[in-house]
């Protein structure tokens, strides 16, 4: 198990913006890819690194709300290189259509893109229940794919976008698609969130020769349209716990800009710059604990190299066997 006895830290916290920990960097030349960029914290994940010189790829998969994004960012930044490109990561041939179209150094890749608490079990064309495959396989693919991309610019760095829904469930590799347990939405949420954490650790052990870093992140607690599966109980009992929260000062929502900050700040600050196979939280590394306090902390288990060598070896094995 890892415990890191120095635990990272920088000047940022909870309430820095994605802006804020860009302010004094210069992205000029870079090329970063930010998935699910049309909605949520991806928009000022992109809008962010756009800012600061950054040719930004919105990975995205509708078209037309990829393209308002990118006007909007434009006309904010006044970065004219931002592009948009169809994904979708719960399609393995979009996954490869993507990667064949890439072209040149990617010094950047922002697994953003998620799908949470779908309310019936659900399954992709491969049979894999729909949440691992969009959050973990689609990313998995995709990444694989542009290895090399990665590789020829020197010191990239791929951000997994992670939860602290992983505190629900470990990856239950007996049964990861649901075919001999109960359908659990937030158990199949939390087990796809702990696969993004483990795939940066992954990732960190196996292409550090090529000067890859990986880490993962917890962006906060935010309202964004990825709640948008909950039912209106489920949201106004959400509402009411995180109001209640804030009042004892335990708990602040985040706006989308305070999301995406921890996001830039693995993807481009130079004070994370040889840091990898970490999850971090508000901008810092979050504390390995036995319990989620609410939304703070990571578990061991999101962070064991054992699971991560296991959990890319049954990854390889699902793609091989579509």
């Amino acid at each position: 198990m890892i415990h890191h006895t120095n635990r990272i830290t920088t000047p940022f916290g909870a309430e820095s913006t994605a802006q804020e920990v860009l302010a004094e960097v210069d992205l000029s030349g870079k090329r970063m890819i930010v998935t699910g960029a049309s909605s949520g914290i991806g928009v000022e994940t992109a809008r962010a690194l756009a800012g600061a010189g950054a040719e930004v790829t919105l990975a995205v998969r509708n078209i037309e709300a990829g393209r308002d994004t990118a006007a909007d960012i434009t006309q904010t930044t006044g970065n004219r290189r931002v592009r948009v490109a169809p994904l979708d990561l719960a399609d393995q041939s979009s996954v490869a259509a993507f990667v064949a179209a890439w072209e040149g150094p990617l010094h950047a890749l922002i697994n953003n893109a998620g799908l949470m608490d779908l309310p019936e079990l659900t399954r992709s064309p491969e049979g894999w229940e729909l949440q691992f495959a969009t959050n973990h396989m689609g990313h998995f693919a995709l990444t694989l794919g542009l290895h090399d991309a990665l590789a020829v610019a020197g010191g990239a760095r791929i951000v997994s976008v992670s939860s602290s829904g992983h505190g629900a469930s470990p990856v239950v590799f007996e049964d990861i698609n649901f075919e001999r347990r109960p359908y659990n939405p937030s158990r199949a949420y939390g087990q796809s969130k702990t696969a993004n954490a483990l795939f940066a650790v992954g990732v960190s052990r196996r292409w550090a020769e090529d000067g890859i870093l990986a880490n993962s992140l917890m962006p906060g607690g935010i309202w964004t349209p990825l709640q948008r599966y909950w039912s209106a109980e489920k949201r106004a009992a959400n509402e009411e716990q995180a109001r209640l929260a804030e009042e004892a000062g335990v708990f602040h929502m985040k706006t989308p800009e305070q999301g995406a900050a921890t996001s830039v700040l693995l993807a481009a600050s130079p004070l994370v710059e040889s840091v990898s196979g970490r999850y971090f939280e508000d901008c810092n590394e979050a504390e390995v604990v036995p319990e989620l306090v609410g939304i703070r902390g990571v578990r061991d288990y999101a962070l064991d190299p054992e699971a991560a060598d296991r959990l890319w070896g049954v990854s390889l094995h699902l793609l091989e066997g579509r």
